[in-house]
C-alpha cells in the first residue's frame, strides 16, 4: 500500500511538472467541437482537468474500498472472537464433565474396593473361625482317642496284674514274650494308627490355615499396590 501511494504521488508530480513546463501550450485556445457547437477552448487544460478528476475519483474509490475492507475484516474478527469464546466455553464444559465422570468412576472404584476388602476380611475371619472350630473338634477327638487308648492300656495292664509305673520303670516283672504279644495286638496297633492319623490331620489343617492367611495377605498387598498408581496419576493430571 505504501509503495502504491508513493508511485501515485510521483506520477502526479511528473504530470504537474510537465503541465508547468508547457502551461502556455496547455492554455492556448483552439477550436473544439462539442457536438454541433464549435467553441474556442484550451484543449490541454480540459484534458488536464479530466485527468485530475479521474485521479480524484480513483482515490475516492480506493479509499472507499479500503474502508469497506477494514470494516469487513473487523466484523470477521469479532465473529471469530465470538466463535473462539464459544469453543473455549464448550471445551471447558467438556473438561469439567470429563473430570466429574472420572471422579465418579474413581469414587465407585474406591467404594467397590472397600466393599471387596470388607467382604474379603469377613471371609477370612469366617474361614479362620471355621478352621479354629475344626481344630478344636480335632483336638477334642484326639484327646478323647488318647484318653480312650490310655484307659484301654490301663485296663489291659490291670488284667495282666501289673501297674503302669512298674511297666514304665522296669519291665522285669512281666514276661517279655507276654508283653510283646499283648502290645502287638491288632486293636492297639489300630488305635495307635488312628492317633497318628489324627495328629497328621491336625498338622495339615494348621498348614492349610497358614497358607490361606499368606494368600489373603498377598491379595491385599496387590490390591493396595494397584490402587496407589491410579490415584497418583489422577492427582498429577488434575
Amino acid at each position: 500500500m505504501r509503495s502504491r501511494f508513493i508511485l501515485l504521488v510521483v506520477a502526479i508530480l511528473l504530470i504537474a511538472g510537465f503541465a508547468a513546463l508547457n502551461w502556455a501550450e496547455i492554455t492556448r485556445p483552439s477550436p473544439l467541437l462539442f457536438g454541433p457547437v464549435v467553441m474556442d477552448a484550451p484543449l490541454g487544460a480540459i484534458l488536464l482537468g479530466l485527468l485530475a478528476l479521474a485521479v480524484v475519483i480513483f482515490a475516492l474509490a480506493a479509499g472507499t474500498m479500503r474502508t469497506q475492507g477494514l470494516l469487513e475484516s473487523r466484523h470477521h474478527f469479532k465473529e471469530l472472537e465470538a466463535q473462539r469464546a464459544l469453543a473455549d466455553k464448550a471445551e471447558a464444559s467438556r473438561f469439567t464433565d470429563l473430570r466429574q465422570h472420572l471422579d465418579t468412576q474413581l469414587r465407585e472404584l474406591r467404594d467397590r474396593d472397600a466393599i471387596a476388602a470388607t467382604e474379603m476380611e469377613k471371609a477370612r475371619m469366617e474361614n479362620q473361625r471355621e478352621i479354629r472350630t475344626q481344630l478344636e473338634q480335632i483336638n477334642r477327638t484326639v484327646s478323647a482317642r488318647l484318653n480312650e487308648l490310655e484307659h484301654r492300656l490301663e485296663s489291659r495292664f490291670e488284667r495282666m496284674g501289673v501297674s503302669r509305673a512298674p511297666v514304665v520303670g522296669a519291665t522285669a516283672a512281666v514276661p517279655a514274650a507276654a508283653m510283646r504279644n499283648d502290645l502287638v495286638q491288632p486293636g492297639v496297633v489300630h488305635e495307635h494308627a488312628a492317633a497318628e492319623q489324627a495328629r497328621e490331620h491336625q498338622a495339615q489343617m494348621r498348614e492349610e490355615e497358614r497358607i490361606r492367611d499368606e494368600r489373603i495377605r498377598e491379595e491385599r498387598e496387590r490390591t493396595q499396590a494397584g490402587e496407589r498408581p491410579a490415584e497418583s496419576g489422577w492427582r498429577k493430571w488434575f
